[in-house]
């Protein structure tokens, strides 16, 4: 029996630091090897929020290869086909975005911006937890419409 296909996932958002960066570190666990997460913004802010990396290491998440890049880095003749690519906040869902090589299927997630939260730590805190819970939420959703991920 041959291995399934492995598929490519971008999680897309206006700055990269928050929601998308939380959907590739779930996705990056929950997908195996059979689903390889990509995240990227259309403006991105250069840096990953701060709550985002200690809310996934509280939660056991790998971090350390979780960077605010551009969704220009996927656009380039070398860059992974992706079959899927999903925005996750309202600001890139209505962004012309770049051609995508392959034409993934898209889809649009809207999900309250944590790092758009103000007030204090446990408050924002607070923020990204519920985000985090919602992405796990849709992410598990979404593998079980791809049919699962193979044993």
């Amino acid at each position: 029996m041959s291995e399934p296909q492995v598929k490519s996932l971008l999680f897309l958002c206006k700055g990269n630091s928050a929601r998308s960066i939380l959907s590739k570190a779930i996705l990056s666990r929950v997908g195996g090897r059979h689903i390889r997460a990509f995240n990227a913004g259309s403006r991105p802010v250069g840096k990953v929020n701060p709550f985002a990396i200690e809310l996934l290491e509280n939660l056991g998440y790998e971090t350390k290869c979780l960077r605010s890049k551009s969704c220009n880095e996927f656009s380039e003749p070398e860059s992974p086909t992706m079959d899927y690519v999903i925005t996750v906040c309202g600001n890139a869902a209505g962004e012309v975005c770049p051609v995508w090589p392959g034409k993934p299927i898209t889809a649009h997630w809207d999900i309250d911006d944590p790092a758009a939260v103000n007030g204090t730590s446990s408050e924002r805190r607070e923020a990204f937890v519920q985000a985090c819970h919602t992405l796990e939420e849709r992410i598990e959703s979404l593998i079980n419409q791809l049919g699962g991920i193979p044993q």
